[in-house]
């Protein structure tokens, strides 16, 4: 799958980003993610999808959660 990811908005105040992905086979598609703090050295990332068409959905959810795996990876190797 080859979609292009169209910025919307980055905001530093909250720690949200959130975009817009455009191509084959979504036919609608915003997201966002953003950081929460969970205490000292602790944190939450939301990250929300609306996507279409629904048979995508699957897909999607395996890239996010690999996202997710490799900030998290990311982030305690860092610590």
């Amino acid at each position: 799958m080859i979609v292009r990811e169209l910025i919307v908005s980055v905001d530093d105040k909250t720690c949200r980003h959130s975009w817009s992905a455009r191509g084959e086979p979504l036919t609608h598609h915003n997201a966002s993610v953003q950081v929460f703090s969970a205490g000292q050295d602790k944190c939450r990332v939301v990250w929300i999808a609306d996507l279409m068409p629904n048979e995508v959905a699957e897909a999607i959810e395996q890239m996010i959660q690999q996202g997710l795996t490799t900030m998290k990876q990311t982030l305690e190797s860092s610590a």
